[in-house]
This record gives C-alpha cells, sequence and structure tokens, in this order.
C-alpha cells in the first residue's frame, strides 16, 4: 500500500471523503515526514501543528455526521511565506519582518479555508521574493528533494521542494519572473503562474505589482486545476481581478491542439535541456497535435525590460519597510529620523539592497525615459506579438528553465548569471499571461520542466496541453526520498 504522503490531491480528498482514512491520520502523517525530513531540507519556516490537527478533527467530524465537506476537504497546503495568514507568522525570509504576525488572511487561504483546506505552514523563499535559488533567504537555503547538494530554484523554492518532499499535498507560491515555474522545474513538479487578473493578489506582500501572481504547485497537473478551481476569480478588495471560465476541467481529451516551440529559447538552452523540449515536442506530436517552430527575436529584450520595471516597482513598495509601522525590535533611542532609517534598511539582505539601489536608479530624474519608459514599451510590443502568435496557435512551449539545477552556492557570487536564468519565464509576466511547467524529464537524476503557454484567460488550452504531456510521457511524480 502505498504511503499515504504519496497520494495525489484526488487520492487524498476521495479517501478522507469515503473514511478510507482520517484527515487527522492524514495530517499527523505530514507532520510526521516534516519533522523527519526538513531539517535537511529546510523548505519550512514555520510549522503550523496545532492549528492543523484541529482543522482535520473538525473535518473528520463533518464526515461521520453526513456534513458536506469542501473541495479539498483534508488536503495540506503550504504556503509561502510572503502570503498573509492570520495568526501565523509571516516574514518573507527576512529580518526585517521576522516578528510580524498578519491580522488578517490572504483571499487565497480565506477560499482555501473556506473549501476545507488545511494550511500546514510557511515556506521558505528568497528574501522578498528577490531570487531565482532561495539561496537569498535568512533563513538559509532550501534544498533540492532530487539532490540535496543542489538549489531549488525560487523564489518560491520552499514551495516546490515541500511538494517534491510529499510534505504537503500542494503548495502556494507567487511568481513575478517565473518564481513557481523556475522551482517547479528544478523540482520535478507542476507550478502554474496564472494570467494576470484571475488570482486575487490581495494580502501577497508586494515586490512587483504589475508583474506578480500567486500560482499553485503540486505534483500533478490535476493536483494544480483542482487548486485553481478555488483561489481564482474575481476579488473586492483587488481591483484588478476578472471573471474566470472555471471550473477548469481534467478530463479534456483534446489531442489536436495548434503547438508553436519557441526555437531561440530552445537551442540556446544547456544541450540536455534543449535534447528534452525536442522530445517533448515530439511527445505532443505523437499524441495528435500539430507542432511547428517559430523564432521571435524580440525575446532578446525582454529579460533587460523585466528586470528593470520589477526593480522599480520593488523600490517604490520596500519604502514601506521603516520599523515604524511594523519591524523588528530597535530602539530608536540615540538615532536622528535618517540615521535610524539607514540602520533599518541596513538589515536587507544583499541581494533585496541591489534591487532596491537599481529600482531607484532607472526612476530617477534623467534616467526614467532612458530606462523604465523603454522598458515598457519593450513589454507593450511583446505583448501584441504574443497576441498575434496566439491566433494562431493555441499554446507555445519552451524549456521553463534553460539550464539544470546547480550546487548550493555555485553562482550566488554572481547576480547576472542568475538573473539569466530567468531568460525563458519573463515572458508570462510581462505580457500578464499565463505559463504552467510541467516534468519533461531528467538528466544526471536533475530534473527538467517544459513550460507550456497560452492567450490571456486561457487557462484551460494550457491545462489540455499539459494533462496530454503528462498521460502520454508518464514523467515520475513520486517523492525522492
Amino acid at each position: 500500500m502505498s504511503r499515504l504522503c504519496d497520494l495525489s490531491l484526488d487520492e487524498v480528498t476521495d479517501g478522507i471523503r469515503n473514511q478510507h482514512f482520517s484527515a487527522e491520520d492524514y495530517v499527523s502523517h505530514i507532520l510526521e515526514r516534516i519533522a523527519k525530513l526538513d531539517a535537511d531540507i529546510k523548505a519550512f519556516v514555520s510549522v503550523n501543528s496545532d492549528h492543523a490537527i484541529e482543522s482535520a478533527r473538525r473535518i473528520d467530524s463533518k464526515i461521520r455526521r453526513g456534513e458536506k465537506v469542501g473541495y479539498l476537504a483534508g488536503i495540506t497546503v503550504g504556503i509561502k511565506d510572503n502570503i498573509s495568514t492570520k495568526g501565523l507568522r509571516t516574514t518573507c525570509a527576512s529580518r526585517v519582518l521576522a516578528d510580524y504576525v498578519p491580522p488578517y488572511d490572504a483571499t487565497v487561504i480565506r477560499k482555501l479555508k473556506e473549501s476545507d483546506a488545511i494550511v500546514i505552514g510557511k515556506l521558505n523563499l528568497d528574501e522578498f521574493a528577490m531570487g531565482s535559488t532561495t539561496e537569498f533567504s535568512n533563513f538559509g537555503p532550501t534544498r533540492n528533494p532530487w539532490n540535496l547538494d543542489y538549489v531549488t530554484g525560487g523564489s518560491s523554492g520552499g514551495s516546490a521542494a515541500a511538494v517534491a518532499a510529499a510534505e504537503c499535498t500542494a503548495s502556494l507560491g507567487s511568481d513575478t519572473g517565473g518564481s513557481v515555474r523556475c522551482p517547479a522545474s528544478f523540482c520535478s513538479v507542476v507550478g502554474f503562474k496564472p494570467t494576470y487578473g484571475s488570482v486575487s493578489r490581495y494580502g501577497l506582500i508586494a515586490y512587483s505589482n504589475s508583474l506578480e501572481q500567486i500560482g499553485p504547485i503540486a505534483r500533478t497537473v490535476s493536483g494544480v486545476v483542482r487548486v485553481m478551481n478555488v483561489i481564482s476569480g474575481v476579488d473586492p478588495n483587488d481591483d484588478t481581478t476578472r471573471t474566470v471560465a472555471s471550473p477548469y476541467s481534467v478530463e479534456s481529451n483534446r489531442n489536436h491542439l495548434r503547438i508553436a516551440l519557441l526555437n531561440n529559447l530552445t537551442v540556446n538552452a544547456q544541450p540536455e535541456v534543449s535534447k528534452c523540449i525536442y522530445s517533448a515536442m515530439d511527445t505532443l506530436s505523437s499524441a495528435g497535435c500539430i507542432c511547428e517552430e517559430i523564432t521571435l527575436d524580440s525575446l532578446e529584450f525582454a529579460l533587460a525590460s523585466y528586470y528593470v520595471i520589477a526593480m522599480a516597482e520593488a523600490s517604490s513598495n520596500l519604502a514601506r519597510y521603516d520599523n515604524i509601522r511594523y519591524g523588528f525590535d530597535l530602539d530608536p533611542e540615540g538615532y536622528e529620523w535618517n540615521s535610524y532609517f539607514s540602520k533599518v534598511r541596513s538589515n536587507f539582505g544583499e541581494e533585496v539592497k541591489r534591487r532596491i539601489i537599481v529600482g531607484t536608479y532607472v526612476l530617477s530624474s534623467g534616467y526614467y525615459g532612458r530606462y523604465y519608459l523603454k522598458a515598457q514599451k519593450v513589454r507593450a510590443l511583446l505583448r501584441r506579438e504574443f497576441k498575434s502568435l496566439y491566433s494562431k496557435y493555441d499554446v507555445i512551449i519552451a524549456p521553463t528553465m534553460p539550464i539544470l539545477p546547480f550546487k548550493i552556492g555555485e553562482k550566488i557570487g554572481d547576480p547576472i548569471k542568475i538573473y539569466y536564468m530567468d531568460i525563458d519565464t519573463v515572458i508570462s509576466n510581462l505580457t500578464g499571461m499565463p505559463a504552467i511547467s510541467i516534468p519533461a524529464g531528467f538528466s544526471n537524476g536533475l530534473p527538467i520542466g517544459l513550460q507550456i503557454m497560452s492567450d490571456d484567460f486561457q487557462e484551460q488550452k494550457i491545462f489540455d496541453a499539459a494533462l496530454l504531456f503528462e498521460r502520454t510521457a508518464k514523467i515520475q511524480v513520486r517523492s525522492p526520498l
């Protein structure tokens, strides 16, 4: 019999509803697994043990009484530690918010709780979600369950590693330039970045408002779809949200999708990655899809445009952390305002400081037009070009990451190399369009992800393609540990 932790999201909810096992048994098993593994993986910042057990007992009681339970009854969900959870510490992996406990739940958390999902704890990330490896965390790096010497990707590294190690059924991350899809690729799980506006950002601690989205991670496409059915939709607390065409289906059998492979992203990837993505295209072709290769030259400007916009918005958003409204314990006695403000902000990590400085520079007088305005024009150009492509193709595929996972510490001294890792993922954030990363294979035991993108609010097309590939390719989804 499978370990409880190895069950898919669908199997967990079905098993609990049909009383094959109790929610309490399942949650207790997950908590034991966290206690056993997480000292090495370091995916969790906080574990919500007592509250999780109490929630599981309430679900079991409702089932015994014959009452209706929620759509996600009994699953354990880990939450990236930049999403507000009432009464549960939310640190952004930063010393600046080390003891911050939000007085409210983010909208996505409220929706999860209403569906009877259980928040099992808060997950590690690059500080304020600024990074692609989860090495820039005040709590230390999260380690890849497939090889503990390697990075998980980031910034939602804890969210991907916890799912890959079966320390939770599913998780939530945030994706500003690939921060859900990058670690999903490196950890061989499924990570989804929704269309901008399809999921509420109310309660997400802001890094770059115009780029970021909350997205789910699970071991299967079906698990991601089911979480999306709960968290998506209009929220009066977030004016950017829109009505979506949910519920999304996991039953689609479409196999005549028109698919374009972005040639210039694929051939410029590491040879092992490129080979795997071409193999994935062959798999989709053999399943009945119409696949073609295309080249889009304007992609060479995407990464620079993304980092100008993201760092400018980060500079603005992080100006609020002055340690007066909230922050850590630092007595202001003996300081005047400027020296106190400077002392407080020296507690940001090096990567956050770097992004604040660059962002302030590109917004400054004389440089706004040269950098920020030009980046916004590139963004508009990319959106127009992708809109045109989606009139011809249902989905576009490419590598999620151009490289394989690498050893912890290998690139940390060279931020440019780390920024370059995001070259394939930033496209969907700049255009606002949805994208998913699904497991595509392995090279030397290290995971490779396939990225599938589509037009605004065409999540179902992405899910159709992802489900088709998942069912055809049969890549391993069982926990490596």
